[in-house]
């Protein structure tokens, strides 16, 4: 790698005109990076809005070490957009910010600093805290990490593989060399669009990062803060985003699993499936009509045991990894 910087800040975003102000605002007034070289890149995943022309504005004024980059990748969804990210990051270390992700003043330090003292850490998450427009639910704590909270104390917290866990790309910092060396040019999940409910790229791409036996860590010490929108507490988004989830499934299940032990392991997850789905459904049963929560859950459960069935059917299994 020629011209190489510590560290790049990567913004995907679609449609984040009216988000991404902010988040510009916040890293441009982050502490303790005066002896780090790094550089912010928007990729504009297809926008229709005036992304564009917000960056444009604030790339006429800029006046700080660090570069502000504008880079446009047409192919939509989440994992181009972050490909497109890695091709253009010169920073050894590549932190991902969604355009509702606000970090704390100190998140680029932090996060090169793990990144420094950890150089086995292939991929390491932020501390992700909830900034709700409205309240949730009382019990909604069973399902808000999948709405990429994640608060797990403060103390760095190793992702061992057994657990099959893994931080989400909110906050996200990913080592350029574990990506480029492991993850395929061509992944099965590229994230939700109009016509395709899959989801959960960022964790097909982490699994091969793990896989390949590079560590993955919770840092608490990078905290960002994530706007909810009253939208994403509704029925109307959650149940079809708890589906894309689990029809997704069994890729991310299938990653780190040798192909001669698949059979074995595609009966293992089916039976556990069916019961957990008959587990909810008698503790559940009476209640799913009013309790959004206990709804979303089996709506993963019962997307999970057909996730196999449905990514054969529909032609995603074929996918050619290169």
């Amino acid at each position: 790698m020629t011209n190489c910087l510590d560290f790049t800040v990567a913004i995907p975003t679609y449609n984040g005109a009216s988000r991404l102000p902010e988040l510009l605002e916040r890293l441009k007034n982050q502490l303790y990076t005066e002896n780090i070289s790094w550089e912010i890149i928007v990729v504009d995943n297809n926008s229709t809005d005036y992304t564009a022309k917000i960056v444009q504005s604030y790339q006429e004024n800029w006046q700080y070490p660090y570069t502000l980059k504008y880079c446009f990748e047409e192919k939509q969804g989440a994992a181009y957009a972050r490909k497109r990210a890695v091709l253009e990051a010169k920073g050894r270390l590549i932190g991902f910010l969604d355009d509702d992700n606000y970090p704390v003043s100190n998140w680029v330090a932090e996060a090169y600093a793990f990144g420094q003292n950890n150089p086995q850490a292939g991929a390491y998450g932020s501390q992700i805290h909830p900034e709700w427009e409205v309240e949730p639910p009382i019990n909604f704590c069973r399902i808000a990490p999948f709405l990429a909270i994640t608060e797990r104390g403060n103390v760095p917290l190793l992702y061992e593989k057994h657990k099959k866990l893994l931080p989400p790309s909110a906050g996200l910092v990913v080592r350029k060399e574990a990506w480029l060396e492991n993850v395929p040019t061509q992944l099965i999940l590229t994230g939700r669009i109009t016509g395709n409910m899959l989801t959960s790229e960022d964790l097909e791409m982490l699994s091969y990062i793990q896989k390949a036996g590079w560590e993955i860590w919770y840092n608490p010490n990078m905290e960002i803060y994530h706007r909810i929108p009253s939208l994403r507490l509704q029925k109307d988004y959650l149940i079809p985003f708890f589906q894309g989830i689990g029809l997704s499934r069994y890729v991310t299940r299938m990653v780190i699993i040798k192909p001669c032990y698949r059979p074995i392991a595609f009966l293992g997850y089916l039976l556990n499936d069916l019961h957990k789905i008959a587990l909810h459904l008698l503790k559940y049963r009476t209640k799913l009509k009013i309790d959004l929560v206990a709804a979303c859950e089996l709506q993963l459960f019962l997307s999970s045991l057909i996730s196999p069935f449905y990514l054969w059917k529909n032609g995603y299994l074929t996918v050619n990894h290169k």
